[in-house]
């Protein structure tokens, strides 16, 4: 896993002096995506660079990675990881190419050599990545298809600059760091917009497509999208077949050349992926190391809601012993969580105030802890999203809802942040309107079969809307969270051939038995204990401990003493003053989430000083 970015302009020489510093800024905010190496290759029009964590072969990977033709070099920058280099590297050999490491990235070079932009449908794999083809004086990007890696680009008067994150870009002079009322309704929508990049002049590279940049600007080309097909299987077929794809994706997933671990938390998905690791590893006499999360007296002192029925670490500790793994919990305390300068950490890796509070905190801290210890790790993010996990996907308030399903009972389950919002803002945003549209637009890609029920085609639709909007706010978070200490997280659910199969299996199918996620359940039944196996869903944790509520409280109040912070052109500062003088016990977690938000506003805008633009 790497961090990549990039300079394309026309009508100037990048060879100047100011533009080689300027490419090395760039490339130096991508450090902790590639602790390992770096390195620049610069051209009169184009300029490139890379940051590297050394996944496979480490001695030969170096980036960027070139081939001299007849007609102009081709240039590569890469960052993630091709599942099936392999069998591409045996048939490109086949084909007359000639390799000199043993590393992904050549061959996805090699394959662009002779699949031109089409070697995209090729590839198996998470992967963000940028070619500067010198025959045809053209930028090719490429992302893959379920969006697990970031990419982000920003269109110039002549040309284009473009970066794993945000950051990257913004270190150029030509990005200035402005937000619009789109931005702020980005941000507080939990709706991932394709192609949205929350900073005024920024895109996304969305998931499965291909922009090139040439003299006449960028194009864009989809080659991927999530189809409607009829699915014929019986229940025994469609479920040995999760589990052959299972079988199949978590023995890609774990090839590494550095140490690997996965992240367990006792739901149904880690355990399955840690079980399936184990059995794999196994048969070479290795363990596989597995690693959870949990927070000082959470399990002594768990509180049951709606959402969290038990804690995660008597299922954790079944599954390490069912599976024989080397496990660790990493426990955190309240005031680690609340750190101000752990907050800053995460808002620099995000480049954006999500307020996700403690569930993005603890995730750093989780991360920071394992690597330690490993350098990939394996996940179980997504399977909700693929096999129908959520609480509202059997919620009928949501299902007939015209809004985005996980959104009905949010502001219920977490609290509603924007209501810390000044009324003007507020009525600015119009946020209500803001997710109808993104709706109306999200619903409108979903194909219906023949003969399809409306219970079947309502449900697909819910389905599509957390494969293609939800879910990339996940995968966003787990990204930045890990890349921003140099861990490479691999997310086994979001191999395209499962996806594509699972979201054409019937709701009927996918619920067989009444449960959430019927079909991976049975389709691992074999390696799971009885207690996983039983266990209702899950979500991530949070910190129940009141003292973290606290100190949320204490630096809201030092921020209220700077009366001229511009958190308060956004926030209102009586509804804050309310929240910081509610009695801790008592705090709703409307108010606690308003304080994460408010907090994660005002550091933000302390760190990139951005042009807030309300009208």
């Amino acid at each position: 896993m790497c961090g990549i970015t990039g300079w394309v302009s026309f009508d100037r020489d990048l060879r100047a002096a100011d533009e080689v510093a300027t490419l090395d800024a760039m490339t130096e905010t991508m450090a902790c995506r590639g602790p390992d190496d770096r390195g620049t290759w610069i051209a009169p029009h184009a300029g490139l660079g890379h940051r590297r964590l050394a996944i496979i072969d480490l001695p030969g990977g170096r980036q960027p990675m070139s081939v001299a033709t007849p007609e102009g070099d081709v240039v590569l920058v890469y960052s993630g990881e091709a599942y099936n280099y392999t069998e591409l590297r045996t048939e490109l050999a086949g084909r007359g190419h000639r390799f000199v490491t043993d590393s992904d990235t050549e061959v996805v070079l090699h394959g662009y050599l002779e699949w031109g932009e089409s070697v995209a449908e090729r590839l198996n794999g998470m992967y963000a990545f940028a070619v500067w083809d010198s025959r045809h004086d053209e930028l090719v990007m490429i992302r893959d298809r379920m969006g697990v890696k970031p990419f982000y680009y920003w269109p110039t008067s002549d040309g284009v600059l473009f970066g794993s994150e945000p950051k990257a870009i913004l270190a150029n002079p030509l990005a200035r760091p402005r937000v619009t009322l789109d931005g702020l309704r980005e941000l507080f929508s939990l709706v991932k917009t394709p192609g949205h990049a929350v900073w005024d002049g920024m895109y996304e590279v969305e998931p499965g497509t291909v922009v090139t940049v040439d003299r006449d600007g960028p194009r864009r080309r989809v080659y991927w999208r999530l189809e409607t097909r009829r699915h014929t299987d019986d229940r025994d077929t469609t479920v040995a077949t999760v589990r052959s794809l299972l079988d199949d994706i978590v023995r890609r997933q774990l090839v590494s050349d550095v140490p690997r671990c996965v992240l367990l938390s006792g739901g149904l998905d880690s355990s399955a992926v840690t079980a399936l690791a184990a059995r794999r590893l196994a048969e070479s006499g290795e363990k596989v190391r597995t690693f959870a999360v949990d927070f000082v007296g959470r399990t002594e002192n768990f509180v049951a809601d709606e959402l969290r029925t038990t804690p995660d670490t008597p299922f954790v500790h079944d599954v390490a012993r069912g599976s024989g793994t080397v496990h660790r919990d990493i426990v955190l305390d309240p005031d680690i969580l609340a750190d101000p300068e752990v907050r800053a950490r995460m808002i620099r890796a995000r480049d954006i105030p999500m307020g996700l509070g403690d569930m993005d905190t603890s995730l750093y801290l989780l991360f920071r802890a394992i690597r330690e210890h490993s350098t990939v790790a394996l996940s179980g993010e997504s399977a909700d999203e693929v096999f129908g996990g959520y609480l509202q996907f059997f919620d009928e308030e949501a299902r007939r809802a015209d809004t985005f399903p996980w959104l009905v009972r949010f502001d219920e389950h977490f609290g509603e942040d924007s209501r810390m919002l000044r009324e003007d803002v507020a009525r600015a945003l119009d946020l209500r309107s803001y997710i109808r549209g993104g709706y109306d637009s999200a619903v409108a890609g979903v194909e219906r079969l023949d003969g399809e029920s409306d219970f079947e085609y309502r449900m697909r639709r819910i389905c599509y809307l957390h494969l293609t909007r939800f879910v990339r706010v996940l995968l966003d978070r787990k990204d930045r969270a890990s890349m921003a200490v140099g861990l490479e997280v691999r997310v086994p659910f979001c191999d395209h051939r499962l996806v594509e199969y699972v979201y054409n299996t019937p709701w009927a199918l996918k619920s067989f038995d009444g449960r959430e996620k019927s079909l991976l359940r049975e389709a691992v039944a074999d390696v799971l204990p009885r207690s996983v196996y039983e266990r209702t869903k899950t979500p991530y944790p949070s910190t129940q401990d009141p003292k973290y509520a606290v100190a949320l409280q204490e630096h809201a109040r030092a921020l209220l003493a700077r009366p001229d912070h511009r958190v308060f052109e956004l926030i209102d500062r009586d509804r804050l003053l309310k929240a910081v003088e509610s009695e801790a016990p008592q705090i709703t977690s409307a108010s606690r989430r308003g304080l994460e938000r408010t907090l994660d506003l005002a550091v933000w805008l302390d760190m990139y000083e951005p042009e807030v633009i309300l009208g």
